[in-house]
């Protein structure tokens, strides 16, 4: 019987292990994946380990294939695409883009339409319903209906998405990406719909940035007056996108001039939550074209680098695609087809975040606590109420009612009955413009005129476009679809009760911002103003960048004889106008005379700083402790209000700018000590001594701290494990330098490109061609990037060239 006993533990036991070996599990809302499956030798985890030296890949033969189609891959893993129509390249390109990067296709899409919690559990609920309450997959349904409507180029789309399905329908499971593994979940087949979806996750990440509710709070904190001295929307020493000596030769004939009230509606107390992610202060993207008067070889040159949040999978995949309408290289979005940045025979384009508010937040007043019914225009109109399903990994079914309005949908949601608020943002509205034609028409224009037909298609989000052409034209467009809005409208919270309060047309294509061969011989962008405030429409934005685009504009005045070289060690720039403005300041308002021997020696090491953020010197980590102390003590009265953490605080640039005009502002008093008034100068020197105190404790437990230990540079795997991100590398550059660096951001791609009867460019980017950790490709180029130096791109003109390539892959008809 005991036998029997044992025997029979031991069968439950064994089944138990068996059982948790093929069953993934949520354990306290985490989902754990089936290790049995994971650990399998055959076909897990395993299997996606690479050998050093990439072998070929597998030829393809599809019966979706109009011709043969032959694929250049060269010692980068960039593949050459030649094929012989544009559908035939467009299915190739999205074949290949997801033989390469599938999870983080699936992935992108999957957490911007809320389906997280499908494959890692009740963690991330919240997060997949803050999703759908923005309206992120009914704005991707809006824009798929217009891509429907034009059906030569929806046959782009639809050949893109029949590539990355021949690539999913054909792959055994020990081959799925090792994310899909460790999440044991499979591939789904791919849609337009999913690439339509990936767009309004760009569109989140670079047109969603408002501060109504933040502003809103501010105002009703401060008073008008006072808010408005401390929040003017122009710096006096502005540098726009467009030069200022440029004239409009059109006037806004919609009356949007008169100026929007500052009236906050009497319901809305202090909000309390934004349930939009803030963008950083401090960081964004650069471009510029120089013209042939200003290079030394008589050519255009064009150079950009975007800057985004830095993951791996890197957001870009690097490719060429020639056809007989053709023939183009740069950098792909995972999810869309044609090249996005990069450059052809004749031209080169490349882009920046414009950072205009096209988000704007509509106060609700509710009928009643049932919330079916809103007030607007005196009467009360229904809701429509859209019901979201979650398939709940270890959960189950959740459902969620989100309703919709004339204005969007209701995003903020309170326990009171007249406290929500409806969001209307530009990217939930049907296009006017079929986006889908732009890249394809872009990648083949040859001049200005075309660079500016491919553009009228563009929609959202708004980007500066610099353009550089081999005839020499250079040009830069503030380029989307902007509202039409009167002056202070959608700077705070909006009366959603009348119809007056919604936006007034949009700004006609024609009449956004653009210069063409500005006489001082370059265009740049640098997330700064569009437009000096003369232009004829108002735009609002409270974060524009007020120092990168002085200093390349500073630099490009002055130099002359450019080269490639010169240019790539100004994407690399590292020293920190801000920092030029400031630190004067700081020094000149400091009390020298109260400092200890060590105080002082930070004082001098400080005093004779060059304002290089390098990533092997102190002086930085002085500064940066300084100033984040000098901000935090001036501003108190914002930053520890005691009425909630949903905050517009005042700019940096205009915390300089009274330090050194009006350092006896009021606001310079630390409320909490009632001993004294205090002025800049007594906030500066209190400042530094603390921060002394702070970089001293630093040093006791590592004498060898500095800078790169402060900006602590790393590239984040999109699921945030240690083991797939890497962090093995230093860089130089600060937020408000041109090589502007945080942890977890930087410059995505970097890009230098002279138009000469060769077209020769410089590229790089910090990650791989691969999305796989387990291959050499993976993370190849980082170390490259983070050195501030570029590959020499190979621009093919056939493919029968040989000349570094590594093997061949050839797609042909069934």
């Amino acid at each position: 019987m005991k036998k029997w006993f044992y025997f029979l533990f031991s069968a439950i036991v064994c089944y138990g292990f068996i059982y948790a070996l093929n069953n993934s599990f949520v354990i306290k809302g985490n989902a754990v994946p089936a290790m049995g499956n994971f650990l399998n030798p055959i076909s897990g985890f395993w299997s996606n380990a690479e050998q050093f030296i990439q072998k070929p890949l597998p030829n393809v033969v599809s019966n979706q294939l109009i011709d043969e189609v032959n694929v250049s891959y060269d010692d980068r893993m960039v593949p050459h695409i030649f094929a012989k129509n544009i559908l035939d390249a467009y299915f190739v390109q999205g074949y290949i883009i997801a033989q390469q990067r599938l999870w983080q296709m699936d992935i992108s899409t999957r957490a911007a339409s809320g389906r997280l919690s499908e494959v890692v559990g009740e963690k991330a609920l919240n997060i997949d319903k803050n999703k759908r309450r923005m309206g992120m997959v009914y704005g991707a349904e809006n824009t798929l209906k217009v891509w429907e409507q034009d059906k030569e180029t929806f046959k782009m789309i639809e050949a893109y998405t029949n590539g990355v399905n021949a690539f999913v329908e054909n792959l055994d499971p020990k081959d799925y990406p090792l994310e899909f593994k460790l999440l044991n979940y499979a591939p789904e087949k791919w849609t337009p719909l999913k690439s339509a979806i990936f767009v309004k996750a760009m569109a989140e990440t670079l047109a969603s940035g408002e501060d109504d509710l933040e502003a809103t709070n501010a105002l009703k904190l401060v008073g008008e007056e006072t808010f408005n001295f401390l929040f003017p929307q122009y710096d006096d020493e502005i540098s726009p996108v467009i030069p200022k000596d440029v004239k409009w030769n059109f006037t806004n004939t919609t009356q949007s001039n008169n100026k929007a009230s500052n009236s906050i509606p009497d319901h809305i107390g202090y909000i309390q939550n934004n349930p939009v992610d803030k963008r950083v202060e401090g960081t964004g993207s650069n471009n510029w074209a120089i013209g042939p008067k200003k290079t030394k070889n008589g050519h255009p040159i064009l150079c950009g680098d975007p800057h985004l949040n830095l993951t791996l999978p890197s957001i870009w995949f690097e490719m060429q695609m020639q056809t007989p309408e053709f023939n183009a290289y740069g950098v792909a979005l995972p999810c869309f087809p044609g090249i996005v940045i990069g450059f052809n025979e004749n031209i080169a384009w490349t882009q920046t975040n414009v950072g205009q508010d096209v988000s704007d937040w509509y106060t609700i007043k509710w009928k009643d606590q049932k919330k079916e019914q809103y007030l607007l225009d005196g009467e009360y109109k229904n809701v429509s109420n859209k019901v979201e399903t979650y398939n709940v990994k270890g959960v189950g079914v959740v459902f969620d009612t989100v309703k919709y309005t004339k204005w969007g949908p209701v995003v903020y949601q309170d326990t009171s009955a007249w406290h929500d608020m409806a969001l209307h943002w530009l990217a939930h509205d049907q296009p006017l413009r079929n986006d889908l034609k732009v890249f394809y028409l872009l990648n083949k224009a040859k001049n200005f005129d075309e660079y500016s037909e491919a553009l009228k298609y563009y929609f959202c989000p708004a980007q500066n476009f610099a353009f550089a052409c081999k005839n020499g034209d250079i040009a830069i467009r503030v380029n989307g679809v902007f509202p039409i809005k009167s002056k202070d409208q959608g700077r705070f919270v909006q009366d959603g009760s009348v119809s007056s309060s919604d936006w007034k047309g949009y700004i006609p294509f024609e009449q956004n911002p653009y210069v063409l061969n500005p006489t001082r011989g370059y265009v740049s962008s640098a997330n700064q103003h569009s437009t000096a405030p003369t232009y004829p429409y108002y735009y609002n934005s409270e974060t524009f960048d007020s120092y990168r685009s002085k200093k390349i504009n500073s630099i490009l005045d002055t130099i002359q004889n450019v080269t490639m070289e010169d240019m790539q060690k100004l994407q690399s720039y590292s020293k920190s106008l801000k920092t030029e403005k400031s630190l004067p300041q700081l020094l000149n308002l400091l009390d020298t005379n109260s400092l200890s021997t060590i105080q002082n020696k930070f004082y001098q090491q400080l005093k004779s700083w060059d304002c290089n953020y390098l990533k092997e010197e102190l002086s930085p980590v002085l500064f940066e402790k300084w100033w984040k102390n000098v901000y935090k003590n001036t501003w108190d009265e914002f930053l520890k209000n005691g009425k909630t953490e949903v905050m517009l605080n005042p700019t940096e640039w205009r915390t300089i700018q009274l330090l050194k005009e009006n350092p006896n502002n009021p606001f310079f008093d630390d409320k909490s000590t009632s001993e004294k008034v205090e002025t800049a100068k007594d906030i500066v020197t209190a400042s530094f001594k603390t921060m002394v105190d702070s970089v001293n404790t630093l040093l006791v437990t590592n004498p060898n701290y500095k800078w790169k230990n402060m900006l602590n540079s790393k590239i984040n795997h999109l699921t945030k494990k240690e083991s797939f991100s890497r962090s093995n590398f230093e860089t130089d550059g600060v937020g408000a330098a041109i090589n502007s660096q945080k942890s977890g951001h930087g410059p995505s791609w970097r890009m230098v490109v002279e138009l000469g009867d060769t077209v020769k460019a410089w590229v790089v980017y910090p990650g791989g061609q691969s999305g796989n950790p387990g291959s050499v490709n993976y993370d190849d180029f980082v170390q490259k990037w983070a050195a501030g130096t570029q590959y020499e791109a190979l621009f093919m003109k056939n493919p029968s060239e040989k000349t570094r390539i590594l093997f061949t892959q050839s797609f042909k008809k069934s």
